[in-house]
């Protein structure tokens, strides 16, 4: 998936147990690495994408993540696409979609206290180290070395969006050119694959996605956004951490 994973278990369960969950959820996701790629000839994506694979013979994942990536694409008014690159390539979905699952499958094997990392995209379940709530830094558009806001999570998810590690590769699916207008975009919310695609649109909105963000307010996802001319604005209920957390 192009970038590094880390899991953190919290639950009071022996190490072995401990170690047998972790091993299944890097099972899981080079799984889905392999069966995603879109740098793998052989993987389902690609011989999809080629024709090599029909869509009634497509598993049930590609088919499921190919039906809410057109979901978003209509939610987003086109500004999440899945072809904004020409070729089908799920990748700004499947990211957050697979962190997603495998929490879901990790509360299903009894964890019921962890944080999965996979880059810009985390999800939280349960209580934190402590019993505290999870904390999630979010890195500030410009100095590498601090923070743009400490949010405090204890069910959710938390997805970043931006252009400052790797410019300009948001596409703007509409205006058809790079985004521009906004250099960050948090999204904190119960899915941390709509939250991933949430951050993505607005990002390609650029300055309008400001306000379609406030919009998402009332379907439970908040946001934290930087403009590229240095401007903050953050949603009402942004959960940002207090001191006493």
């Amino acid at each position: 998936m192009g970038t590094v994973v880390s899991i953190e278990l919290a639950d009071d369960l022996p190490t072995p147990r401990l170690q047998a969950l972790i091993d299944s959820t890097c099972a899981w996701l080079h799984e889905v690495d392999a069966r995603f790629s879109t740098y793998s000839d052989d993987s389902e994506v690609c011989r999809f994408r080629r024709g090599a694979l029909t869509l009634e013979d497509c598993s049930a994942d590609l088919r499921l993540v190919l039906d809410r990536c057109a979901d978003l694409w209509r939610d987003t008014g086109g500004y999440f696409d899945a072809y904004a690159g020409g070729p089908l390539d799920p990748s700004g979905y499947v990211k957050g979609w697979s962190v997603e699952v495998a929490s879901q499958r990790l509360a299903d094997a009894g964890s019921t206290r962890h944080h999965i990392g996979a880059g810009g995209d985390l999800r939280m379940r349960g209580s934190g180290p402590g019993g505290r709530p999870w904390r999630v830094g979010v890195r500030h558009p410009w100095e590498a070395d601090k923070l743009a806001w400490v949010l405090s999570v204890t069910d959710g998810a938390v997805a970043t969006s931006g252009t400052y590690e790797r410019g300009t590769h948001v596409w703007n699916p509409v205006a058809g050119k790079p985004a521009s207008g906004l250099r960050s975009v948090t999204v904190v919310g119960p899915d941390l694959a709509v939250a991933d695609a949430y951050a993505t649109a607005a990002l390609a909105m650029g300055e309008p996605g400001l306000t379609w963000l406030a919009e998402r307010v009332a379907e439970g996802y908040e946001s934290a956004a930087v403009t590229d001319d240095g401007r903050a604005f953050t949603s009402p209920g942004l959960p940002i951490a207090s001191d006493s957390e």
